[in-house]
């Protein structure tokens, strides 16, 4: 496969709105200070939405019956069971909402326990008045359901059509050098410190290629804090906000690295999405992610070291 034309393609078929490289006359551009800025002003009016960018990633868990995604609590609970029993359908239901659509819940399935506020209302005389109120208020109430895999019968959504995965040589030279053993075929994409190990799931279950590259490379920039190579330890200035401070670093680490490999058109927005969330955290520290971003350019320095002491280094 020819890299240079595929950079070349990945360049000219999307083009992030606003990024617009810009260089002076005798100037030399600062390509990491360009993809921070347009990171930085795309943060200001990204939006989480959700977006899944592989199978059984956790996405926002809706009611199959309704259409409706679930709210508040039940969101966190539905993520973590669907976590925890490797769901890949985020749609649920109570049994009867399965039965109604003709399916049947498997024998010895468990449903996950939800919660909502039913209102109330009730009259009640003001002793010192004589006045009959009314008082409202709420009380929890519980219900069960069951997530689609749990299900027979029930044909699932159809998912949108993918083409074949197609590597980007490039990218794979990157992951190749990496000092961390990439495990994949999970439902989940972390980084272990303690076994120093990066897991992601399978290319194939990926949206794009571009999509398992940014994950990808969002973990290897993760192990380059491990204490055997840039030892990242940000806990005495950020406290508790020290995993957020490190999200930031994998994240902008991750976008540089798809600028290097002509990819950054492609997940740009989704950078900005996910580092939305992060900096609201960290607000309260203006330079944070300034000094994020500077951490990030010697993970990506670190990384390129890598592949120039395998000879590796990428067009």
């Amino acid at each position: 496969m020819n890299t240079n034309k595929r950079k070349t393609d990945a360049r000219t078929q999307v083009n992030p709105e606003g990024f617009k490289p810009q260089q002076s006359a005798g100037v030399k551009t600062d390509i990491h200070q360009q993809i921070t800025d347009q990171i930085l002003a795309a943060m200001e009016t990204a939006r989480t939405t959700g977006r899944r960018l592989w199978d059984s990633q956790p996405s926002l868990p809706l009611n199959l019956t309704t259409g409706k995604p679930y709210q508040g609590i039940n969101t966190l609970i539905l993520w973590a069971a669907g976590l925890q029993n490797a769901y890949t359908s985020p749609c649920w239901l109570t049994y009867k909402q399965a039965a109604d659509k003709g399916g049947q819940v498997r024998k010895g399935e468990h449903g996950t326990h939800c919660v909502f506020y039913k209102p109330w209302e009730a009259e009640s005389t003001n002793h010192e008045t004589g006045e009959t109120e009314i008082v409202k208020g709420a009380v929890l109430k519980g219900f069960t359901v069951f997530n689609l895999d749990q299900v027979d019968g029930i044909e699932a959504p159809v998912r949108e059509v993918r083409a074949p995965f197609q590597a980007i040589e490039d990218a794979e030279r990157i992951l190749a050098a990496s000092p961390a053993p990439i495990k994949t075929g999970g439902t989940q994409a972390c980084y272990i410190p303690s076994r120093d190990e990066i897991h992601l799931p399978a290319r194939e279950a990926f949206i794009s290629a571009e999509a398992f590259y940014s994950v990808a490379l969002h973990e290897l920039t993760h192990s380059t804090g491990h204490a055997s190579r840039l030892a990242r330890d940000f806990s005495g200035r950020f406290g508790d906000a020290a995993y957020a401070f490190e999200e930031l670093i994998a994240e902008m680490g991750s976008a540089f690295l798809a600028a290097d490999l002509g990819i950054i058109g492609s997940t740009l927005a989704d950078h900005a999405d996910y580092l939305s969330h992060w900096v609201a955290i960290l607000k309260s520290d203006k330079k944070a992610i300034l000094t994020a971003a500077a951490q990030a350019s010697k993970a990506h320095a670190f990384i390129k070291g890598l592949l120039a002491d395998q000879g590796q280094e990428a067009a």
